[in-house]
Parts: C-alpha cells; structure tokens; sequence
C-alpha cells in the first residue's frame, strides 16, 4: 500500500473512532463486602465527600469517557449509579475525577515522527450502602 494511501487510512480511521463519545464502566466489588440485593439506580445518590453516618464500602465503579467529543456529564453519573445498583450501593462518593493522557500514537516519517498523547476522563467512585 502506496504511504499516501496508508496515511489517508490511518488519518480516517483516527479520526471515525475520535468522532463518537464513549463511556466505558468497570466495577469490582471488595472481598469479604457485604452483599445487598441490588438496588434501584435511580435512587443512588452521588457524593463529593464521604458521609459521616454509618455505611459500608462495597466496591468500585470506574468509568473512563472519551474527552474529544466528551460524553454529557448525565451519561457519566447514569453509568456510575448503575454499576453501584448492582452491587446493591444506596450511594457512590467520588474519590477521582481527572483528565489524563490514556494513549499516544505516532505520525509522520521515519526522521521527522511525532508523538502526540490521546487524553481521557476517568471517574473513580465507592459505592457504599448505608446502615440501617
């Protein structure tokens, strides 16, 4: 394949898969946890610091979203409340939310290449259950 071609390929496709907004969610729940039956996502409250009545830590619900075009702030916080849901979580409280580069990728010639950074969002949160 012609370097035109191949650069006109890879220039396309970088910039078919930055065109879209994504939110991808990771959770994983503590070892020797509590564990509820799942909640409903549309009651878990998102919190900014840890409340001072009693509660127990579930797990962690980690959502990493595109920044270029970012996702609504909505979707962010729905993928969050959803994974704490399953764990049976009444909350999450935020620990993390950042921008921080996640890939690179290189272009240009041999003796004149570049490397630029791809940034993400990432989202950590503790999905807790209060006590009763």
């Amino acid at each position: 394949m012609p370097r035109a071609l191949r650069l006109v390929v890879l220039t396309l496709s970088v910039a078919a898969l930055s065109a879209c907004a994504s939110v991808d969610v990771q959770s994983t729940e503590y070892v020797a946890a509590p564990r509820y039956q799942p909640t409903d996502a549309k009651s878990v409250q998102i919190l900014r610091t840890e409340p001072k009545v009693p509660h127990d830590r579930l797990g962690e619900v980690v959502v990493d979203a595109s920044t270029d075009p970012p996702p609504p702030v909505v979707e962010i916080e729905q993928k969050l409340c959803q994974a704490a849901a399953k764990m049976g979580a009444n909350a999450v409280v935020i620990v993390l939310d950042r921008v921080q580069p996640v890939a690179a990728y290189v272009s240009g010639p041999y003796w004149d290449r570049s490397v630029e950074s791809v940034s993400g969002r990432k989202v950590i949160g503790i999905a807790i259950r209060f006590r009763q």
